[in-house]
């Protein structure tokens, strides 16, 4: 049976967690950082627990006011000591439930400039391989993410955007651009399937590029974020495609 992993951003204060946990596997919780703090994060991991959802970290640049999306231009050491600390934050909340981490995810602008940035990526992913050798990095198909978590030993889940569209080049379209978000819930089911059974995504140009879909990120923070999560969960069940934790 085909599987694929629906994650979501979570804790960043939106209210909708606990609509949107029962429909997803695995958990994006903001570190505090970007959004969230100490309260937010142990509900969330609670939440979490309750529904069987694995743990991952989401750290982001240190930018509350701009929700993490402002790029930053640090050194690679201050981008490994920012991913450091934030993972070191939640797993100190999960520990104090009796749980492990299970990934790590950058958030906003960190995930994008990371994407595309090799050096940033190589702070991320020494970043996560020092804390912890098992945690799994998400990180988009096919970018210095991937390749970085790879060179170093750790496991990577190549991720996908459920309301995102692409460029030709295979990243994601700035979202300052017009398009960029997609806001019909079936046109976004309907790219969600094409990246999960066929592997490709028709890009903003209109040409069709492949993808390698091991996650989907389900973003927390849409107007209609939990029952969009329970129509990309019921299309995967109509397709015969399993919901599991990647790695």
């Amino acid at each position: 049976m085909q599987t694929i992993d629906l994650n979501c951003d979570m804790g960043e204060g939106m209210g909708n967690d606990g609509d949107i946990m029962p429909f997803i596997s695995s958990a994006n919780i903001a570190c505090g950082y970007h959004a969230g703090d100490n309260d937010t994060m142990q509900k969330t991991v609670e939440l979490a627990l309750k529904y069987g959802v694995a743990i991952g970290a989401h750290p982001g640049f240190a930018d509350k006011q701009n929700f993490g999306r402002l790029e930053q231009l640090l050194p690679p050491q201050q981008v490994y000591d920012l991913v450091v600390e934030q993972i070191y934050i939640l797993q100190k909340v999960a520990f104090g439930f009796g749980a492990k981490l299970h990934h790590v995810k950058p958030h906003g602008a960190l995930y994008n400039m990371a994407a595309k940035d090799k050096a940033m990526a190589e702070a991320i992913a020494k970043a996560v391989k020092d804390v912890d050798g098992t945690l799994v990095l998400y990180g988009l198909y096919n970018s210095f993410l991937i390749s970085s978590a790879q060179e170093v030993g750790s496991k990577t889940a190549n991720e996908v955007f459920a309301d995102r569209r692409y460029n030709t080049n295979g990243r994601l379209v700035a979202r300052n651009i017009q398009g960029a978000v997609i806001e019909d819930a079936d046109k976004a089911v309907e790219q969600v399937l094409n990246m999960v059974l066929h592997k490709t995504v028709t890009t903003i140009e209109g040409e069709i590029i492949p993808v390698q879909a091991q996650t989907v990120c389900l973003h927390g923070d849409g107007k209609h974020a939990a029952a969009f999560a329970k129509l990309v969960n019921g299309a995967m069940a109509d397709n015969g495609v399993g919901i599991k934790v990647p790695c």
